[in-house]
């Protein structure tokens, strides 16, 4: 029976379950936390609460499950655990939590898949570059003939282009095989991608074959290409064995060099593989305090999965909010006040991300909603500068009508 007969006949509920496939992984590793004695029913029930917790996407509730006692291993009817269900629904942050605690790369779901083949199939690109850093296996075939490869491209969603481009990606630079046939029809990816229409994804597994020789010069190969922008050349250096956090002479790494060109596809690639979001180049940079300067909302939502230390100052001792307040970066101060960043810092000059808004502001509606945003975040405007001057006191000596109006509402 052919895939297509296969998709066109399933039911809604079991097309949900083709998401699924197999790979035969490393050993278990021991959990991190050692776990109270409990007799049978009391597992049977810890490991059903944790099931429903994944589900729920409750780190909080999964975490205490956990450390009673539940395995995150532990499999319901229908072959869900809270590891798979990690993987296919893509919850990043459980799937650490249950990596962290024995998670087996190697289960398999009721379809004889893995972790990776139900991420690819949902283009959850991040999940998989963080199961391939687990030492899964890429190239396992599930019950249906496919490997994660081939799910990605069956599967593939054109509202969902960008993610499922990454995905590919993720998988060339990680050294899945390129070329594996599918069992039931016998196609390749790069045929699969030309039949489904996935011009980009074909780009790629075209150039993972054509390059499988070309192991030269990577590293170099890799700064370059996060330099310029091409996402593909990237994946291809990482392929050939570039180190993700080789550095150049001014020891940027490829994410810094990404992330200061604003080249998010690039990003997003060395982040689904590990690169280091708080990496310091030679003028105490990182990946996410370059965010601040360049005001990418999308760099920044691209840097987010890597969990970046928002401590971490700048040269001038100051966090991402204080130069974008300073440049005028409203959707940035937006977006960044709604993560767990320190708005009231004070940098090296005496100075907040609200103080910097209008000192170097001219009071347009840029800087207005900038200061807006910060006070409603619960920024302090009581914090002066070291010669005692607050942010209204600069505001009104500098006729900044509007940031006045919004300070003065605020005290």
């Amino acid at each position: 029976m052919n895939t297509r007969f296969l998709l066109a006949t399933a039911t809604t509920a079991s097309i949900a379950l083709l998401l699924a496939g197999c790979a035969v992984a490393e050993p278990r590793p021991e959990p991190s936390i050692a776990a109270p004695a409990v007799d049978d029913a009391e597992q049977q029930a810890l490991d059903e609460q944790l099931i429903a917790a994944a589900w729920a996407n409750d780190i909080d509730e999964a975490t205490r499950l956990i450390d009673e006692g539940a395995d995150v291993n532990a499999k319901d009817t229908t072959e869900q655990s809270a590891y798979l269900i990690a993987t296919s629904e893509g919850f990043l942050p459980l799937l650490e939590l249950t990596l962290q605690h024995g998670a087996d790369v190697g289960s398999l779901d009721s379809w004889n898949g893995t972790g990776l083949i139900r991420a690819a199939e949902r283009g959850h690109a991040n999940i998989v570059g963080r199961l391939i850093q687990a030492g899964i296996d890429q190239d396992h075939v599930n019950r249906l003939g496919w490997v994660a490869l081939h799910e990605a491209l069956v599967f593939a969603k054109a509202e969902q282009s960008d993610a499922y481009i990454d995905t590919v990606r993720v998988l060339a630079a990680g050294g899945a095989d390129m070329t594996i046939p599918s069992e039931q029809d016998g196609l390749t990816p790069l045929e699969l991608a030309q039949q489904n229409g996935l011009d980009a994804q074909a780009r790629i597994i075209q150039a993972a074959v054509d390059s499988e020789a070309d192991a030269s010069d990577a590293d170099r190969r890799l700064l370059d290409a996060a330099e310029t922008g091409d996402a593909d050349a990237a994946a291809l250096a990482l392929r050939a064995g570039a180190d993700i956090e080789v550095r150049n002479d001014l020891q940027q790494t490829p994410l810094l060099l990404a992330a200061a060109n604003d080249h998010v596809d690039v990003a997003r690639l060395l982040v689904a593989l590990g690169a280091d979001p708080d990496a310091l180049d030679h003028q105490h940079d990182t990946p996410w305090l370059v965010t601040g300067v360049t005001g990418s909302v999308a760099m920044l939502e691209a840097l987010l999965p890597a969990n970046p230390d928002m401590t971490i100052p700048n040269r001038f001792g100051g966090l991402s909010p204080i130069p974008a307040g300073e440049r005028g970066h409203a959707a940035y101060i937006e977006r960044v006040a709604q993560t767990d960043i320190d708005l009231n810092h004070v940098n090296n000059l005496g100075w907040t991300a609200l103080l910097e808004a209008v000192i170097f502001g001219d009071g347009s509606e840029r800087y207005v909603d900038i200061v807006t945003t910060l006070v409603d975040a619960g920024a302090d405007i009581s914090i002066p500068d070291k010669n005692g001057a607050t942010a209204l006191d600069h505001a009104r000596d500098q006729g900044q009508t509007g940031v006045v109006r919004v300070l003065e509402s605020a005290g």
